[in-house]
């Protein structure tokens, strides 16, 4: 299990310029923009405006901080919340966005579906995670949690943890917590 401090991430200007992202982890480690196999982010996004373009890239969003924001992918219109479920689109069609009432902070995960596909579960308190995936992250939006696979962590706000091939993966919560397990599988 590789732990991962909040304190630790890399920010990043967007693809396009358009504002800021805090880069949680990559694959392959090191790996630029146009060469990652799936990234995990978060982004402060203040105001109105275009997505960046990622070719070849499925992507899924969730709203970690704010009232949300109504997405426009390829003429589809979308709200979304804290509420919301996580919101699954291709990274490589037109997406613009409103805020909805200010800025919000989201979660940001892809992956190259050539080479990897991904799922978003958010969690709220404890729960058990089966898996098949080929990597498993867990990251936590509130609250503090112990993810125990092969070995144990405790994890605070917006810290995560990465995981290699868990057949499964329990959260453990000691107060009220919010977070995500993000899967991801290779294609064969």
């Amino acid at each position: 299990m590789q732990v991962l401090r909040q304190a630790d991430y890399r920010r990043m200007p967007w693809k396009n310029g358009g504002g800021e992202t805090t880069e949680v982890t990559i694959s392959p480690p090191g790996a630029g923009l146009d060469v990652f196999d799936w990234r995990i982010s978060m982004a402060l996004v203040k105001g109105d405006g275009p997505f960046s373009i990622f070719p070849g890239i499925d992507r899924t969003l969730s709203i970690l901080d704010g009232n949300g924001m109504r997405l426009d992918i390829a003429g589809a219109r979308h709200d979304l919340t804290r509420a919301s479920a996580p919101l699954a689109f291709p990274a490589d069609v037109a997406t613009d966005a409103v805020l909805m009432d200010g800025a919000i902070t989201d979660l940001n995960v892809m992956s190259r579906r050539a080479t990897f596909r991904h799922k978003v579960e958010r969690f709220d308190g404890a729960g058990n995670f089966a898996s098949d995936a080929d990597v498993v992250a867990v990251l936590v939006d509130t609250g503090r949690v112990t993810v125990t696979a092969a070995e144990s962590a405790a994890l605070g706000p917006r810290d995560s943890a990465i995981l290699n091939a868990p057949r499964s993966v329990t959260v453990a919560a000691k107060e009220p917590a919010r977070g995500y397990v993000i899967s991801f599988w290779k294609i064969a």
